[in-house]
């Protein structure tokens, strides 16, 4: 396995979590939620296909292995898995729309722009960005799992922290994308286009 193959061990990992998507999907909706059993074992495919995205990331940037499918698929890949938990779990009516459509908008404005300066720079995730992710997934598995009591506040408080962490990180990236994309513009009137 070569740094420009696309068969590797991170791509492998993106493309298992692809697959987990739709039996994580099947799980939290089937018996319309209302199974402890299917709730626990959605929970539990939902925290596996994230930790592959934290696995795949890692070992692609040690290893050298850093693909353009990486780079496609791997997004993609995480869009796929928030965006059918999100959904999920409203139409089961345990999270509220507007959060799952805050959320959802602000992933889908982020990937326009990440393709819009794609030819001008990357924007490497932020500080922000990551706890943005991991408040998230911390939150989406509470609502997954069928706790009572004290945890509904719990995840609640939570989500909320996700929902101002996903506002306010998506502002911070498109003044990022802003820069990076006047920037290839101050390049190209320099030099020319390259």
């Amino acid at each position: 396995m070569t740094a420009g193959s696309n068969v590797n061990l991170p791509n492998a990992l993106t493309t298992l979590r692809l697959v987990l998507v739709p039996v994580f999907g099947w799980l939290l909706l089937a018996d319309d939620g209302t199974d402890p059993a299917k709730r626990v074992a959605a929970a539990v495919v939902f925290v596996i296909a994230s930790l592959t995205d934290y696995v795949d990331g890692a070992l692609a940037r040690r290893n050298d292995q850093v693909t353009t499918f990486g780079k496609v698929a791997d997004p993609i890949a995480d869009k796929a898995l928030t965006g059918v938990a999100l959904v999920g779990l409203s139409i089961l009516g345990a999270l509220p729309w507007w959060v799952t459509v805050v959320i959802i908008l602000r992933e889908v404005i982020v990937t326009v722009l990440r393709f819009a300066v794609i030819k001008d720079g990357v924007i490497p995730a932020s500080r922000g960005g990551k706890a943005k992710t991991v408040s998230q997934m911390v939150a989406i598995t509470l609502y997954l799992l069928p706790l009572g009591g004290p945890w509904l506040t719990i995840r609640a408080v939570i989500m909320g922290i996700a929902v101002v962490l996903t506002v306010l990180t998506g502002i911070d990236y498109a003044g990022r994308a802003l820069a990076v994309r006047r920037r290839g513009d101050l390049v190209r009137e320099a030099f020319g286009p390259p």
